[in-house]
C-alpha cells in the first residue's frame, strides 16, 4: 500500500477527534478515565499535525511535539480498516527520519500498557525506558550516523 502525509488543517480536527476517540474510548473505559473532546482540541491546537492519506482519502493522523530532547509522537491513529496493513510502520519510520533530519536526540511516545501498539513500536526500535500506572513510555535514541 501506497500511503502520503498531508499537513492536517483545522477543517480535520473532527476527524482527528472522532478517531482518536473511537480508537482509544475502550482504554479510557478499562482505566476509568475521563475523555473530553474539548481537551483534545486543545492538545490539537497546540501540536503539529500530519494526515495519513491514501488515495486522497485520509486513512489516520499523527501528532508531534518537540523540545530538546526528543520528538515526540502523541497521537497516532489508523482507521480500523488499514491497521495491520503497513500504514503505522510507514509512520513510524517518516516520523524516524523527521527526529533523524531535525537532530533530535530520540523519538518518545507514551502508550498504553494494554495496547497491542506497542508491539510494533518495539519493533521499529523503541524501548520501554518508564511506566505509570497505565502508561508505558517508550524511546529510541538516535545514534549516529543516524540508522
Amino acid at each position: 500500500m501506497v500511503f502520503e502525509l498531508r499537513p492536517a488543517t483545522s477543517r480535520d480536527l473532527g476527524f482527528a477527534r472522532d478517531l482518536t476517540c473511537q480508537n482509544m474510548l475502550r482504554y479510557y473505559i478499562q482505566h476509568d478515565l475521563l475523555w473530553l473532546d474539548e481537551a483534545f482540541d486543545v492538545a490539537w491546537a497546540g501540536r503539529e499535525n500530519w494526515l495519513i492519506v491514501q488515495d486522497d482519502v485520509a486513512v489516520g493522523f499523527f501528532s508531534l511535539s518537540r523540545d530538546a530532547k526528543a520528538l515526540y509522537i502523541r497521537e497516532l491513529h489508523l482507521a480500523e480498516a488499514f491497521q495491520g496493513q503497513g500504514a503505522g510502520s510507514w509512520v513510524i519510520d517518516q516520523v524516524w527520519t523527521m527526529t533523524c533530519a531535525e537532530r533530535r536526540p530520540a523519538l518518545r511516545l507514551t502508550v498504553f500498557k494494554n495496547n497491542p501498539a506497542q508491539s510494533l513500536y518495539q519493533r521499529k526500535g523503541l524501548e520501554v525506558v518508564g511506566e505509570d500506572e497505565y502508561f508505558l513510555r517508550m524511546q529510541r535514541e538516535v545514534d549516529v550516523p543516524c540508522r
